[in-house]
């Protein structure tokens, strides 16, 4: 039996761990100041590390539990998050509020994670950043996290179409080990993507 969210994050350890997402962590210094949105954040290691670096954070998941924990992180941390929970079908990204979102592993049905990602490119202020690690097809061999239903999973190709209008400043298929807590440990196919918003240009 599939485990609920709720039951995932229940307990005191983090499933996937304290710590940021390694890419998240990577590429961090070229979000622009101002508010960050995490989507499906779980228990809080990314919100946690960005509001660190000044940022205000909202992070949003389907699952009260892990974000009392994320806000637990938070307090231990010295860190304030805006918490809601919200499923993503029912939840509207503010067109041209943030400076940056991120999702690590928010692995969605086809249609959703389509309308997802129209609104972030929405989302986005001119020179904003997304932020975005996935797994990939190829990760069904490595079985070290991640859904094992395949449409599930994401390519470079279906993310290029579902970004457009975006600069993708870091775009690539890889292999590279994860270490997220009991939840992804191991060597690991991932997709990854850092995408601006162009900036407003001058008017002349």
């Amino acid at each position: 039996m599939t485990l609920s969210w709720d039951q995932r994050f229940a307990g005191d350890a983090y499933f996937y761990g304290r710590e940021p997402n390694g890419f998240v962590a990577s590429v961090a210094a070229q979000i622009p100041a101002g508010p960050v949105l995490c989507l499906a954040e779980g228990e809080g290691r990314n919100a946690v590390h960005l509001a660190r670096l000044g940022h205000a954070v909202t992070a949003l998941d389907q699952s009260p539990v892990g974000l009392a924990k994320a806000n637990r992180l938070a307090a231990e941390r010295g860190v304030a998050l805006t918490t809601l929970a919200t499923d993503l079908a029912q939840y509207a990204i503010a067109p041209a509020a943030w400076s940056g979102i991120v999702a690590t592993f928010a692995h969605f049905p086809p249609p959703l994670r389509r309308a997802v990602h129209a609104q972030v490119v929405a989302g986005l202020r001119p020179g904003g950043v997304f932020v975005l690690e996935a797994y990939t097809p190829a990760q069904l061999s490595f079985g070290t996290g991640g859904p094992k239903d395949l449409e599930l999973l994401m390519t470079l190709d279906a993310l290029r179409a579902e970004l457009a209008g975006l600069e993708l400043l870091h775009a690539c298929e890889c292999e590279r080990d994860v270490v997220e807590g009991i939840g992804h440990t191991g060597r690991a196919a991932v997709v990854q993507i850092l995408a601006r918003r162009p900036p407003a240009q001058a008017i002349p």
